[in-house]
């Protein structure tokens, strides 16, 4: 599968502990800020269709606002109830201050 190599955006545009939806192209990516390594994934729950980056970081797991499903940031595997599929997650690279994220030339 063909990549690329996109920038999304500044490092600091991602608080610690936090993470922050974007746009890219018609893609729904969210990016995650945990303890200064950097993560990405799709931006829906597989379960819920809600916004990822809606919810609460617990260590490398992302937690869904909805229903509590959450989600492995480094493997995108669903940890628990009521999710079962996993969702996608992303290579990230910090270059001079910027985040940048390998995504499949499908989504750009």
């Amino acid at each position: 599968m063909e990549t690329k190599l996109i920038r999304v955006c500044s490092v600091s545009d991602v608080s610690p502990g936090s993470g922050k939806a974007f746009l890219i192209g018609s893609y729904k990516l969210a990016v995650y800020n945990v303890q200064g390594e950097f993560y990405a994934s799709a931006d829906t729950c597989s379960h819920a269709e809600e916004s990822l980056a809606e919810g609460w970081l617990e260590g490398t797991n992302i937690e869904c606002p909805r229903h509590g499903a959450q989600f492995c940031l480094k493997t995108g595997e669903a940890k628990t109830l009521p999710a079962t599929e996993p969702i996608e997650v992303f290579e990230t690279e910090v270059r001079d201050g910027d985040l940048y994220v390998k995504l499949p030339a499908k989504y750009l």
